[in-house]
């Protein structure tokens, strides 16, 4: 059976439709506006072994914060519906990423009840990037915590950020995305053992 999602989330500030496959290859073919934010997803895919698809659209006139928070809702929402019941998934996971001198960590629990600590030690300060049109670009870092925010209140799930320690936001940043994306590779994995059945003394996910 396969474990997939398409949602599409329209609003009079964004305009995003991904697709997700929890058994992928690790490919991420999203048409992204941001550059270093679409490194990230197609970091997360790559690690997680995730397929995702689609395209963002959003105001970024305005902000790039209503465009990164509302995908990670749209992704959340992804991962609750290809999860559907959570029966037979090992339900909980925790990696820690090395990237260079950042040693990030990550642990996750798709229970049922949305939380996210985010201990990033980001600087706020942007990351600039000069772009295809060799125009400058910058991602605002404080967008990070919102993208996961928006993530946990849609898939239902508590998720713990930890920067152990780091330099460089660039590295901080990518070892935490890296780091949950082990993390919820393992969560959401088959466990054999389990025989469908949900892993949680309730004997459902609520």
């Amino acid at each position: 059976m396969a474990r997939t999602a398409t949602i599409e989330r329209n609003t009079k500030e964004t305009q995003i439709k991904l697709t997700l496959n929890l058994d992928g290859t690790g490919k991420c073919n999203v048409k992204n506006p941001i550059g270093f934010f679409d490194h990230m997803l197609s970091a997360f895919c790559k690690h997680g072994m995730f397929d995702l698809e689609g395209e963002l659209k959003g105001d970024l006139e305005v902000d790039q914060h209503h465009l990164i928070e509302d995908t990670g809702i749209t992704l959340g929402m992804c991962f609750a519906k290809a999860l559907g019941d959570c029966a037979g998934i090992f339900r909980s996971g925790c990696f820690t990423y090395p990237m260079d001198e950042s040693l990030c960590q990550a642990a996750v629990d798709f229970g049922g009840r949305p939380y996210l600590v985010c201990n990033a030690n980001l600087t706020g300060i942007p990351l600039v990037s000069i772009g295809q049109d060799s125009r400058e670009s910058s991602f605002q870092t404080d967008c990070f915590e919102d993208f996961w925010q928006g993530f946990v209140s849609t898939a239902k799930c508590n998720l713990h950020l930890d920067t152990i320690r780091g330099r460089s936001d660039h590295h901080k940043m990518e070892g935490l995305f890296k780091a949950t994306a082990r993390a919820m590779r393992n969560a959401v994995e088959i466990d054999a053992r389990r025989n469908g059945e949900v892993a949680s003394t309730k004997g459902v996910i609520v």
